[in-house]
């Protein structure tokens, strides 16, 4: 099922570098796939599990991971500024994608697609409260700051209290008491799995190569720890810790070893950091962690 599962995100991969080849799509497409992600397959998708989601004191590592992986990413590519004299807006760029993991558009698929649908509460759990919340808050201003920009506490505080799956985080926590009818239940379920195929098919039409020759130094360096000494940072934690022996530690370091995070290339390119860099993170990064991701969840089960 694992395998099944995950050729098919590959195919709406393929269908969407197929549909940009094709010009039979504008290129306003991803926008639009994206905004519906948003604002009805991500929130539907929310509402549906986290209500049927009952947290413990475990789950404390999980919403940390993110935290830990952004600061560990940050004084990373810092030091490797120092060491090859990037630009700020380089370094902002590699900060915002590769320091910050795809747990929503990729994470949540791949969770499904690995370790079953049941587990799907904890990494919205893993998204919602943990890694957009770094994005939301330490992200912003990490952005504001590399690109001379200014960004007020109010600013931050509307843009994490108006984004709909946070929103809809906080409707599934007030409303699981409250049995929905089976037809709204049932309802939810379509919209939300319309999340990873819209995903996949938007990043595959947006993939641009034509910077990779000038980007290949800062592309490897975000994605070597994106992918791969990130994650392991965080294994190496969570085994000194909580040690490895359940789901909640394995999704944990799963999700940290996603590919860079969509929401975190969008607000980089808002403020200017690097936008070829940028573009290439995801692009290249994406489709890469089809293969490394096999590797971490058959190692992290060989545990």
């Amino acid at each position: 099922m694992a395998m099944q599962n995950l050729a098919v995100l590959v195919l709406c991969f393929a269908a969407g570098l197929l549909l940009r080849r094709s010009a039979r799509m504008p290129e306003s497409t991803p926008a639009a796939l994206n905004g519906f992600i948003v604002h009805v397959g991500l929130p539907a998708l929310t509402l549906h599990h986290l209500r049927h989601f009952s947290p413990d004191a475990g789950i404390a590592a999980p919403l940390l991971m993110a935290w830990i992986l952004f600061a560990l990413g940050a004084a990373f590519f810092l030091g490797a500024q120092r060491v090859f004299r990037w630009p700020a807006a380089t370094t902002g760029a590699l900060i915002l994608t590769g320091a910050l993991g795809n747990t929503a558009f990729i994470g949540l698929p791949m969770i499904e697609c690995f370790f079953g649908r049941e587990h799907l509460p904890l990494g919205i759990l893993i998204d919602q409260l943990g890694t957009y919340v770094v994005l939301s808050t330490v992200g912003l201003f990490t952005a504001a700051m590399l690109s001379a920009g200014s960004l007020s506490p109010r600013a931050v505080l509307r843009r994490v209290f108006s984004f709909p799956p946070f929103l809809a985080v906080i409707a599934a926590t007030v409303l699981a008491p409250v049995p929905f009818p089976e037809w709204l239940d049932a309802g939810l379920v379509r919209l939300g799995d319309t999340v990873a195929p819209l995903a996949l098919v938007s990043v595959g039409f947006q993939l641009r190569l034509g910077a990779l020759r000038a980007q290949w130094r800062p592309l490897a360096a975000g994605l070597g720890y994106k992918l791969v000494a990130g994650p392991l940072a965080i294994l190496a934690l969570l085994a000194a810790t909580v040690g490895l022996d359940s789901d909640t530690a394995r999704i944990t370091v799963f999700e940290a070893a996603m590919a860079p995070m969509i929401g975190g290339a969008i607000v980089a390119i808002e403020h200017k950091l690097d936008p070829d860099l940028v573009t290439l993170m995801v692009g290249i990064g994406i489709p890469l962690s089809f293969l490394t991701l096999p590797v971490w969840w058959y190692a992290l089960t060989g545990i």
